[in-house]
């Protein structure tokens, strides 16, 4: 873990090199990460090696980061993963609602129930965060970062038991969102 700050604080002041030595680090965790999330729901969005090289491609190429630590860094990663499986799944289904033919080869990929979960976790979540964003980061930090609650305290500056807490108070307020009653109240 204090390798992983000490090549992003390289990064942060200036040494290029420091991308060579932080991808062979972080690749196996990454794709760790993105074949989590890829086999439990979201397996027919987009192979786990595109998600991957998708997602360092975004993080490399970020500018503005001011990378403290690798909580930080994964933190960043699971927003990046987020947004190109929502970007996937809106690419497909409006390709699907267009008409656009696809061709046998890609039919095994296809998996519109799967795409409008993804669209709808991720609308229910942007509303998360509109009145508590601390439990939509918690959920993104958990979710689709696979960070541990200690991971996730830490890159919060946060209690375990409260990250438990606004974990737990998150999950049933999305599900009652995406499944239940659809109410938008706490």
């Amino acid at each position: 873990m204090a390798e992983v700050t000490q090549i992003l604080e390289d990064w942060k002041n200036g040494r290029r090199e420091a991308l060579d030595r932080l991808l062979p680090i972080v690749y196996d965790e990454l794709r760790r990460v993105a074949h989590r999330l890829l086999q439990s729901e979201y397996a027919e969005t987009l192979p786990t090696t595109a998600l991957v090289h998708e997602a360092y491609l975004k993080l490399v190429n970020q500018h503005s980061v001011d990378w403290e630590n690798r909580g930080q860094f994964f933190a960043i990663a699971a927003q990046a993963m987020r947004r190109i499986l929502v970007d996937h799944a809106r690419e497909r289904l409006a390709a699907k609602r267009d008409g656009v033919k696809i061709s046998l080869e890609d039919a095994d990929t296809i998996s519109v129930g799967v795409n409008e979960s993804l669209l709808d976790l991720d609308i229910a979540l942007q509303e998360l965060a509109t009145f508590d964003e601390r439990q939509a980061q918690i959920v993104e930090l958990r979710y689709f970062a696979g960070l541990t609650f200690d991971e996730t305290a830490a890159v919060l500056n946060l209690s375990t038991a409260n990250v438990f807490r606004e974990w737990t108070l998150a999950r049933a307020w999305l599900y009652r969102k995406i499944n239940g009653d659809g109410s938008s109240k706490k």
